[in-house]
Protein backbone atom coordinates (compact mmCIF):
# COMPACT_ATOMS: atom_id res chain seq x y z
CA UNK A 1 0.00 0.00 0.00
CA UNK A 2 1.46 3.87 -1.32
CA UNK A 3 2.62 5.93 1.99
CA UNK A 4 0.67 8.77 0.22
CA UNK A 5 -2.55 8.38 -1.46
CA UNK A 6 -4.92 10.64 -3.80
CA UNK A 7 -7.12 10.87 -0.63
CA UNK A 8 -4.64 12.11 2.07
CA UNK A 9 -3.71 14.69 -0.13
CA UNK A 10 -6.99 16.44 -1.25
CA UNK A 11 -8.23 15.36 2.13
CA UNK A 12 -6.00 18.34 3.80
CA UNK A 13 -7.07 20.71 0.62
CA UNK A 14 -8.73 23.17 3.46
CA UNK A 15 -5.82 23.08 5.95
CA UNK A 16 -2.67 23.19 3.51
CA UNK A 17 -4.26 26.07 1.25
CA UNK A 18 -4.41 28.00 4.79
CA UNK A 19 -0.65 27.68 5.31
CA UNK A 20 0.19 28.21 1.90
CA UNK A 21 -1.99 31.91 2.44
CA UNK A 22 -0.74 32.03 6.16
CA UNK A 23 3.37 32.03 4.63
CA UNK A 24 2.18 34.31 1.98
CA UNK A 25 0.82 37.18 4.74
CA UNK A 26 4.00 36.07 7.01
CA UNK A 27 5.63 37.16 4.06
CA UNK A 28 3.90 40.43 3.72
CA UNK A 29 4.21 40.86 7.30
CA UNK A 30 8.07 41.33 7.06
CA UNK A 31 7.93 43.30 3.74
CA UNK A 32 6.40 46.26 5.59
CA UNK A 33 5.30 47.31 2.85
CA UNK A 34 1.88 50.18 3.15
CA UNK A 35 1.01 49.82 -0.54
CA UNK A 36 0.03 45.89 0.53
CA UNK A 37 -1.57 46.42 3.99
CA UNK A 38 -4.37 48.33 2.44
CA UNK A 39 -5.25 45.46 0.49
CA UNK A 40 -4.58 42.59 3.32
CA UNK A 41 -8.27 42.58 3.54
CA UNK A 42 -9.37 41.55 0.06
CA UNK A 43 -6.27 39.99 -0.29
CA UNK A 44 -7.48 37.57 2.70
CA UNK A 45 -10.92 37.28 1.65
CA UNK A 46 -9.93 36.08 -2.12
CA UNK A 47 -7.03 33.60 -0.34
CA UNK A 48 -10.30 32.31 1.54
CA UNK A 49 -12.20 32.21 -1.03
CA UNK A 50 -9.72 30.41 -3.93
CA UNK A 51 -9.31 27.82 -1.24
CA UNK A 52 -12.78 27.10 -0.98
CA UNK A 53 -13.17 26.79 -4.78
CA UNK A 54 -10.38 24.33 -4.41
CA UNK A 55 -11.84 22.18 -2.08
CA UNK A 56 -15.56 22.20 -3.30
CA UNK A 57 -13.98 21.12 -6.86
CA UNK A 58 -10.83 18.23 -5.67
CA UNK A 59 -11.87 17.65 -2.08
CA UNK A 60 -15.51 16.67 -2.01
CA UNK A 61 -15.30 13.09 0.41
CA UNK A 62 -16.63 10.34 -1.50
CA UNK A 63 -20.45 8.61 0.06
CA UNK A 64 -18.10 5.93 2.74
CA UNK A 65 -16.19 7.83 5.30
CA UNK A 66 -12.58 7.31 5.67
CA UNK A 67 -10.27 7.45 8.64
CA UNK A 68 -6.57 8.56 7.32
CA UNK A 69 -3.21 9.54 8.25
CA UNK A 70 -3.34 6.97 11.10
CA UNK A 71 -6.63 7.29 11.72
CA UNK A 72 -5.82 10.74 12.83
CA UNK A 73 -8.43 12.65 10.35
CA UNK A 74 -11.87 11.57 9.59
CA UNK A 75 -13.05 12.54 5.79
CA UNK A 76 -16.37 13.07 5.60
CA UNK A 77 -19.59 15.22 4.40
CA UNK A 78 -19.81 16.84 7.97
CA UNK A 79 -16.17 17.89 7.99
CA UNK A 80 -16.40 18.81 4.39
CA UNK A 81 -19.51 21.15 5.47
CA UNK A 82 -17.38 22.63 8.16
CA UNK A 83 -14.36 23.05 6.05
CA UNK A 84 -16.68 24.96 3.68
CA UNK A 85 -18.58 27.19 6.72
CA UNK A 86 -14.95 28.51 7.89
CA UNK A 87 -13.64 29.35 4.26
CA UNK A 88 -16.96 31.07 3.82
CA UNK A 89 -16.78 32.54 6.95
CA UNK A 90 -13.07 33.65 7.04
CA UNK A 91 -13.68 35.03 3.78
CA UNK A 92 -16.37 37.39 4.97
CA UNK A 93 -14.74 38.83 7.99
CA UNK A 94 -11.69 39.57 6.28
CA UNK A 95 -13.74 41.73 4.09
CA UNK A 96 -15.56 43.07 7.36
CA UNK A 97 -12.80 43.50 8.90
CA UNK A 98 -10.96 46.04 6.20
CA UNK A 99 -13.31 48.75 7.42
CA UNK A 100 -12.56 48.16 11.42
CA UNK A 101 -9.96 51.26 12.05
CA UNK A 102 -7.99 49.41 14.41
CA UNK A 103 -7.29 46.11 12.73
CA UNK A 104 -8.25 46.72 8.96
CA UNK A 105 -4.65 47.92 8.09
CA UNK A 106 -2.76 45.45 10.41
CA UNK A 107 -1.07 42.29 8.60
CA UNK A 108 -0.91 40.84 11.84
CA UNK A 109 -4.72 40.26 12.55
CA UNK A 110 -5.21 38.47 8.58
CA UNK A 111 -2.37 36.16 9.56
CA UNK A 112 -4.03 35.21 13.08
CA UNK A 113 -7.28 35.32 11.46
CA UNK A 114 -5.65 32.60 8.93
CA UNK A 115 -4.09 30.25 11.79
CA UNK A 116 -7.13 30.38 14.02
CA UNK A 117 -9.11 29.11 10.72
CA UNK A 118 -6.32 25.73 10.40
CA UNK A 119 -7.64 24.79 13.53
CA UNK A 120 -11.02 24.69 13.16
CA UNK A 121 -10.96 22.92 10.45
CA UNK A 122 -8.94 20.46 11.94
CA UNK A 123 -11.34 20.75 14.43
CA UNK A 124 -14.40 19.28 12.44
CA UNK A 125 -12.18 16.47 11.02
CA UNK A 126 -10.46 15.30 13.60
CA UNK A 127 -11.05 11.51 14.83
CA UNK A 128 -8.58 11.18 17.81
CA UNK A 129 -8.82 12.63 21.69
CA UNK A 130 -5.13 13.78 20.52
CA UNK A 131 -5.77 15.33 17.08
CA UNK A 132 -8.97 17.09 18.32
CA UNK A 133 -7.06 18.91 21.61
CA UNK A 134 -4.19 19.73 19.15
CA UNK A 135 -6.67 21.51 16.71
CA UNK A 136 -8.85 23.21 19.31
CA UNK A 137 -5.53 24.81 20.74
CA UNK A 138 -4.69 25.60 17.71
CA UNK A 139 -7.42 27.67 16.91
CA UNK A 140 -7.99 29.02 20.78
CA UNK A 141 -4.47 30.74 20.73
CA UNK A 142 -5.15 32.98 18.10
CA UNK A 143 -8.06 33.92 18.68
CA UNK A 144 -7.33 34.60 22.43
CA UNK A 145 -4.93 37.43 20.95
CA UNK A 146 -7.01 38.45 17.88
CA UNK A 147 -9.51 39.20 21.23
CA UNK A 148 -7.05 41.55 23.09
CA UNK A 149 -5.44 43.04 19.57
CA UNK A 150 -6.06 46.11 20.27
CA UNK A 151 -3.78 47.00 22.55
CA UNK A 152 -4.25 50.50 23.20
CA UNK A 153 -7.84 49.88 24.05
CA UNK A 154 -8.86 48.73 27.56
CA UNK A 155 -11.68 46.90 27.01
CA UNK A 156 -9.77 44.87 24.49
CA UNK A 157 -7.52 44.31 26.72
CA UNK A 158 -9.55 43.09 29.24
CA UNK A 159 -11.34 40.87 26.86
CA UNK A 160 -8.36 39.10 25.67
CA UNK A 161 -7.50 38.21 29.00
CA UNK A 162 -10.83 36.96 29.99
CA UNK A 163 -10.58 35.07 26.95
CA UNK A 164 -7.33 33.73 27.79
CA UNK A 165 -7.96 32.58 31.29
CA UNK A 166 -11.29 31.01 30.97
CA UNK A 167 -10.43 29.22 27.88
CA UNK A 168 -7.54 28.01 29.99
CA UNK A 169 -9.16 26.77 32.71
CA UNK A 170 -12.65 25.02 29.97
CA UNK A 171 -9.29 23.36 28.20
CA UNK A 172 -7.83 21.91 30.91
CA UNK A 173 -10.76 20.25 32.27
CA UNK A 174 -11.64 19.17 28.64
CA UNK A 175 -7.93 17.52 28.69
CA UNK A 176 -8.34 15.67 31.67
CA UNK A 177 -11.64 14.14 31.02
CA UNK A 178 -10.14 12.92 27.56
CA UNK A 179 -7.67 11.73 29.83
CA UNK A 180 -10.54 9.67 31.62
CA UNK A 181 -11.84 8.69 28.34
CA UNK A 182 -8.26 7.42 27.25
CA UNK A 183 -7.78 5.78 30.75
CA UNK A 184 -11.29 3.94 30.72
CA UNK A 185 -11.54 3.02 27.07
CA UNK A 186 -7.95 2.38 26.48
CA UNK A 187 -7.25 4.50 23.03
CA UNK A 188 -7.37 7.88 21.88
CA UNK A 189 -9.88 6.83 18.87
CA UNK A 190 -12.72 8.60 18.91
CA UNK A 191 -14.09 6.26 16.50
CA UNK A 192 -15.28 2.97 18.47
CA UNK A 193 -14.47 4.41 21.81
CA UNK A 194 -17.98 3.96 22.70
CA UNK A 195 -17.59 -0.32 22.22
CA UNK A 196 -14.21 -0.07 24.25
CA UNK A 197 -16.07 2.01 27.49
CA UNK A 198 -18.94 -0.95 27.17
CA UNK A 199 -16.36 -3.75 27.13
CA UNK A 200 -13.68 -2.26 29.61
CA UNK A 201 -16.61 -2.64 32.63
CA UNK A 202 -15.89 0.77 33.46
CA UNK A 203 -18.69 2.16 36.17
CA UNK A 204 -21.35 4.76 34.60
CA UNK A 205 -20.83 7.26 37.06
CA UNK A 206 -17.16 7.37 36.04
CA UNK A 207 -17.57 7.59 32.44
CA UNK A 208 -20.54 10.30 33.56
CA UNK A 209 -18.31 12.05 35.02
CA UNK A 210 -15.59 12.20 32.45
CA UNK A 211 -18.31 13.21 29.92
CA UNK A 212 -19.24 16.17 32.48
CA UNK A 213 -15.55 16.90 31.96
CA UNK A 214 -15.67 16.76 28.02
CA UNK A 215 -18.90 19.13 28.78
CA UNK A 216 -17.56 21.58 30.32
CA UNK A 217 -14.84 22.41 27.60
CA UNK A 218 -17.26 22.22 25.01
CA UNK A 219 -19.81 24.83 26.68
CA UNK A 220 -17.20 27.17 26.55
CA UNK A 221 -16.48 27.29 22.84
CA UNK A 222 -20.23 27.12 22.45
CA UNK A 223 -20.82 29.79 24.64
CA UNK A 224 -23.64 27.57 26.32
CA UNK A 225 -24.52 27.52 29.99
CA UNK A 226 -22.33 26.92 32.32
CA UNK A 227 -19.31 28.15 30.85
CA UNK A 228 -20.91 31.14 28.89
CA UNK A 229 -20.07 34.55 31.26
CA UNK A 230 -16.89 34.94 28.93
CA UNK A 231 -19.11 36.39 25.85
CA UNK A 232 -20.32 39.33 26.79
CA UNK A 233 -17.21 41.15 27.75
CA UNK A 234 -15.10 39.35 25.16
CA UNK A 235 -17.65 40.67 22.64
CA UNK A 236 -18.31 43.86 23.64
CA UNK A 237 -14.28 44.33 23.79
CA UNK A 238 -12.83 42.17 21.13
CA UNK A 239 -12.77 44.10 17.57
CA UNK A 240 -16.05 43.65 16.18
CA UNK A 241 -15.15 41.18 13.28
CA UNK A 242 -13.58 39.01 15.59
CA UNK A 243 -16.60 39.21 17.93
CA UNK A 244 -18.28 37.84 14.66
CA UNK A 245 -15.89 35.82 14.40
CA UNK A 246 -15.79 34.18 17.60
CA UNK A 247 -20.26 33.86 17.81
CA UNK A 248 -20.11 32.01 13.92
CA UNK A 249 -17.59 30.11 12.88
CA UNK A 250 -15.88 29.08 15.98
CA UNK A 251 -19.22 27.88 17.40
CA UNK A 252 -20.54 25.76 14.70
CA UNK A 253 -16.38 23.99 14.88
CA UNK A 254 -17.38 23.76 18.50
CA UNK A 255 -20.86 22.00 17.48
CA UNK A 256 -19.43 19.42 14.87
CA UNK A 257 -16.23 18.48 17.43
CA UNK A 258 -18.92 17.86 20.12
CA UNK A 259 -21.58 15.73 17.71
CA UNK A 260 -18.49 13.74 17.05
CA UNK A 261 -17.54 12.98 20.56
CA UNK A 262 -21.53 12.26 21.37
CA UNK A 263 -22.36 9.94 18.79
CA UNK A 264 -19.03 7.45 18.48
CA UNK A 265 -17.48 8.33 22.56
CA UNK A 266 -19.80 8.51 24.47
CA UNK A 267 -22.90 6.92 22.48
CA UNK A 268 -26.48 8.83 22.19
CA UNK A 269 -28.87 7.23 22.28
CA UNK A 270 -32.71 9.89 22.08
CA UNK A 271 -33.83 9.83 26.29
CA UNK A 272 -30.11 8.63 27.59
CA UNK A 273 -28.36 10.28 30.30
CA UNK A 274 -25.96 12.58 28.15
CA UNK A 275 -29.25 13.67 26.29
CA UNK A 276 -31.01 14.82 29.21
CA UNK A 277 -27.65 16.83 30.66
CA UNK A 278 -27.72 18.69 27.31
CA UNK A 279 -31.35 19.60 27.49
CA UNK A 280 -30.75 20.74 30.52
CA UNK A 281 -27.99 22.80 29.32
CA UNK A 282 -30.25 23.97 26.02
CA UNK A 283 -32.95 25.28 28.50
CA UNK A 284 -30.64 26.86 31.09
CA UNK A 285 -29.07 28.94 27.50
CA UNK A 286 -32.09 29.80 26.16
CA UNK A 287 -33.42 31.82 29.12
CA UNK A 288 -30.46 32.77 30.93
CA UNK A 289 -29.38 34.33 27.55
CA UNK A 290 -32.61 36.18 26.20
CA UNK A 291 -33.53 37.10 29.99
CA UNK A 292 -30.06 39.04 30.54
CA UNK A 293 -30.00 40.55 26.81
CA UNK A 294 -33.49 42.42 27.47
CA UNK A 295 -31.77 45.07 29.95
CA UNK A 296 -28.75 45.53 27.69
CA UNK A 297 -27.90 49.04 26.21
CA UNK A 298 -25.20 48.19 24.09
CA UNK A 299 -26.06 46.00 20.82
CA UNK A 300 -22.83 43.82 20.82
CA UNK A 301 -23.43 43.03 24.53
CA UNK A 302 -27.13 42.76 23.31
CA UNK A 303 -26.01 39.73 20.88
CA UNK A 304 -23.83 38.20 22.70
CA UNK A 305 -26.22 37.27 25.32
CA UNK A 306 -28.50 36.54 22.36
CA UNK A 307 -25.73 33.84 21.19
CA UNK A 308 -25.56 31.85 24.17
CA UNK A 309 -29.41 31.84 23.71
CA UNK A 310 -29.12 30.85 20.05
CA UNK A 311 -26.57 28.00 21.58
CA UNK A 312 -29.04 26.57 23.42
CA UNK A 313 -31.58 26.44 20.44
CA UNK A 314 -28.65 24.90 18.71
CA UNK A 315 -28.56 21.97 21.49
CA UNK A 316 -32.03 21.07 21.28
CA UNK A 317 -31.35 19.48 17.92
CA UNK A 318 -28.22 17.96 19.33
CA UNK A 319 -30.07 16.78 22.40
CA UNK A 320 -33.14 14.94 20.70
CA UNK A 321 -29.91 12.34 19.67
CA UNK A 322 -31.63 11.30 16.10
CA UNK A 323 -30.68 12.10 13.04
CA UNK A 324 -33.19 14.19 12.22
CA UNK A 325 -31.69 16.50 15.42
CA UNK A 326 -28.01 16.44 13.97
CA UNK A 327 -29.36 17.35 11.03
CA UNK A 328 -31.14 20.45 12.05
CA UNK A 329 -28.57 21.58 14.27
CA UNK A 330 -26.33 21.44 11.44
CA UNK A 331 -28.81 23.63 9.60
CA UNK A 332 -29.30 25.79 12.01
CA UNK A 333 -25.55 26.88 12.73
CA UNK A 334 -25.50 27.65 8.25
CA UNK A 335 -28.24 29.88 8.72
CA UNK A 336 -26.78 31.30 12.16
CA UNK A 337 -23.64 31.94 10.14
CA UNK A 338 -25.01 34.19 7.68
CA UNK A 339 -27.34 35.98 10.13
CA UNK A 340 -24.82 36.52 12.86
CA UNK A 341 -22.13 38.21 10.35
CA UNK A 342 -24.76 40.35 8.92
CA UNK A 343 -25.83 41.98 12.42
CA UNK A 344 -22.07 42.09 13.30
CA UNK A 345 -21.07 43.95 9.76
CA UNK A 346 -23.72 46.25 10.29
CA UNK A 347 -22.93 46.84 13.63
CA UNK A 348 -18.96 47.45 12.99
CA UNK A 349 -19.87 49.89 9.82
CA UNK A 350 -21.84 51.68 12.28
CA UNK A 351 -19.04 51.50 15.10
CA UNK A 352 -16.70 52.82 11.97
CA UNK A 353 -19.18 55.70 11.41
CA UNK A 354 -19.76 56.97 15.46
CA UNK A 355 -17.39 55.27 17.37
CA UNK A 356 -19.73 53.67 19.82
CA UNK A 357 -21.60 50.22 19.38
CA UNK A 358 -24.58 51.48 21.51
CA UNK A 359 -28.18 50.79 20.92
CA UNK A 360 -28.87 54.41 21.16
CA UNK A 361 -26.31 55.08 18.10
CA UNK A 362 -28.54 53.21 16.22
CA UNK A 363 -31.39 55.96 16.60
CA UNK A 364 -32.79 57.27 13.12
CA UNK A 365 -30.64 54.86 11.44
CA UNK A 366 -33.61 54.56 8.58
CA UNK A 367 -33.40 58.14 8.07
CA UNK A 368 -29.99 58.26 7.80
CA UNK A 369 -29.35 54.89 5.92
CA UNK A 370 -32.43 53.13 5.21
CA UNK A 371 -31.03 50.37 2.90
CA UNK A 372 -28.37 49.22 6.17
CA UNK A 373 -31.66 49.98 8.86
CA UNK A 374 -33.66 46.67 6.51
CA UNK A 375 -30.39 44.69 5.85
CA UNK A 376 -30.46 44.76 9.79
CA UNK A 377 -33.63 44.49 10.05
CA UNK A 378 -33.73 41.27 8.24
CA UNK A 379 -30.85 39.85 10.31
CA UNK A 380 -32.81 40.66 13.58
CA UNK A 381 -35.66 39.22 12.83
CA UNK A 382 -33.93 35.97 11.42
CA UNK A 383 -32.41 35.72 14.54
CA UNK A 384 -36.12 36.00 16.15
CA UNK A 385 -37.64 33.04 13.82
CA UNK A 386 -39.78 35.38 11.93
CA UNK A 387 -41.02 33.74 8.20
CA UNK A 388 -40.17 32.94 5.75
CA UNK A 389 -36.08 34.11 6.82
CA UNK A 390 -33.51 31.35 7.59
CA UNK A 391 -33.91 31.63 11.45
CA UNK A 392 -37.79 30.82 11.22
CA UNK A 393 -36.87 27.68 9.23
CA UNK A 394 -33.90 26.55 11.49
CA UNK A 395 -36.03 26.68 15.05
CA UNK A 396 -39.00 24.24 13.36
CA UNK A 397 -35.96 22.01 12.45
CA UNK A 398 -34.68 21.89 16.12
CA UNK A 399 -38.01 22.08 17.50
CA UNK A 400 -39.58 19.04 15.02
CA UNK A 401 -36.43 16.97 16.26
CA UNK A 402 -37.01 17.52 20.10
CA UNK A 403 -40.80 16.32 19.55
CA UNK A 404 -40.11 13.60 17.34
CA UNK A 405 -37.92 12.29 20.49
CA UNK A 406 -40.53 12.90 23.00
CA UNK A 407 -39.31 16.04 24.14
CA UNK A 408 -42.22 17.78 23.73
CA UNK A 409 -40.96 20.22 26.83
CA UNK A 410 -37.74 21.41 25.68
CA UNK A 411 -39.66 22.56 21.93
CA UNK A 412 -42.22 24.27 24.34
CA UNK A 413 -39.12 26.28 25.87
CA UNK A 414 -37.94 27.01 22.80
CA UNK A 415 -41.41 28.65 21.71
CA UNK A 416 -41.95 30.56 24.91
CA UNK A 417 -37.96 31.72 25.02
CA UNK A 418 -38.64 32.96 20.92
CA UNK A 419 -41.28 34.72 22.05
CA UNK A 420 -38.99 36.49 24.63
CA UNK A 421 -36.34 37.22 22.26
CA UNK A 422 -38.38 39.06 19.97
CA UNK A 423 -38.57 42.03 22.52
CA UNK A 424 -35.10 42.65 22.36
CA UNK A 425 -35.32 42.75 18.36
CA UNK A 426 -37.70 44.48 18.38
CA UNK A 427 -36.63 47.14 20.74
CA UNK A 428 -33.75 47.79 18.20
CA UNK A 429 -36.24 47.97 15.29
CA UNK A 430 -37.94 50.52 17.01
CA UNK A 431 -35.14 52.57 18.06
CA UNK A 432 -34.15 52.54 13.94
CA UNK A 433 -37.29 53.37 12.82
CA UNK A 434 -38.86 55.44 15.62
CA UNK A 435 -36.64 57.33 17.30
CA UNK A 436 -35.03 60.67 16.54
CA UNK A 437 -31.56 60.48 14.94
CA UNK A 438 -29.10 61.22 18.51
CA UNK A 439 -27.01 63.51 15.66
CA UNK A 440 -26.86 64.71 11.98
CA UNK A 441 -24.28 61.80 11.34
CA UNK A 442 -24.09 60.94 7.72
CA UNK A 443 -23.49 57.64 6.79
CA UNK A 444 -20.31 57.29 4.24
CA UNK A 445 -20.54 55.37 0.94
CA UNK A 446 -20.45 51.38 1.50
CA UNK A 447 -17.23 50.21 0.26
CA UNK A 448 -18.38 47.53 -3.00
CA UNK A 449 -16.35 44.81 -1.72
CA UNK A 450 -18.05 45.49 1.88
CA UNK A 451 -21.53 45.57 0.29
CA UNK A 452 -20.78 42.68 -1.38
CA UNK A 453 -20.18 40.59 1.39
CA UNK A 454 -22.92 41.67 3.25
CA UNK A 455 -25.23 40.95 -0.02
CA UNK A 456 -23.75 37.32 0.41
CA UNK A 457 -24.98 37.12 3.84
CA UNK A 458 -28.47 38.55 3.20
CA UNK A 459 -29.28 36.78 0.33
CA UNK A 460 -28.09 33.38 2.32
CA UNK A 461 -30.57 34.45 4.71
CA UNK A 462 -33.70 34.44 2.35
CA UNK A 463 -32.33 31.16 0.59
CA UNK A 464 -32.28 29.06 3.35
CA UNK A 465 -35.42 30.30 4.34
CA UNK A 466 -37.51 30.00 1.34
CA UNK A 467 -35.53 27.56 -1.17
CA UNK A 468 -34.30 25.26 1.68
CA UNK A 469 -34.63 21.71 -0.01
CA UNK A 470 -31.48 21.33 -1.55
CA UNK A 471 -29.60 23.09 1.20
CA UNK A 472 -31.57 20.01 3.68
CA UNK A 473 -30.35 17.51 2.09
CA UNK A 474 -26.89 18.18 1.86
CA UNK A 475 -27.04 18.99 5.36
CA UNK A 476 -28.55 15.77 6.00
CA UNK A 477 -26.29 13.58 4.22
CA UNK A 478 -23.75 15.35 6.55
CA UNK A 479 -25.40 14.37 9.31
CA UNK A 480 -25.21 11.06 8.75
CA UNK A 481 -21.48 11.43 7.84
CA UNK A 482 -20.89 11.93 11.78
Amino acid sequence: MPAFTSDMLTSLIPETGLLVLATLLLVLVLVKNEKFYIHLDWITAAGFTLIAVLAFIFGRPAEEPRLLWGEMIRVDRAGYLLSLMVLVGGALTAVFAGTDVTVGKKPEFYLLLTLASIGLVLMGTSANLIMLYLAIETAAIPLYVLAGIKYRDAWSVESGIKYLLFGGFSSAIMLYGFSLLYGFAGTTKIYGMVDALRASGTPLAAIILAAIMVLAGFTFKISAIPFHFWAPDVYQGAPTPVAGFLSTVSKAAGFIALARILINALGVESGNVWMIILAVISAASMFIGNLLAIPQKNLKRMIAYSSIAQAGYILIGVASGSEFGFSAAIYYLVAYLVTNLAVFAIINWIEYETGSTEISTFAGLNRREPGLALLLMIALLSLGGIPPLAGFFAKVLVFGAAIQSGMVWLAILGIINSVIALYYYLRVMKVMYVDEPAGSIKVDKLPVVWTVALAVCIIGIVLLGVVYSPWYNFITLAAMGL
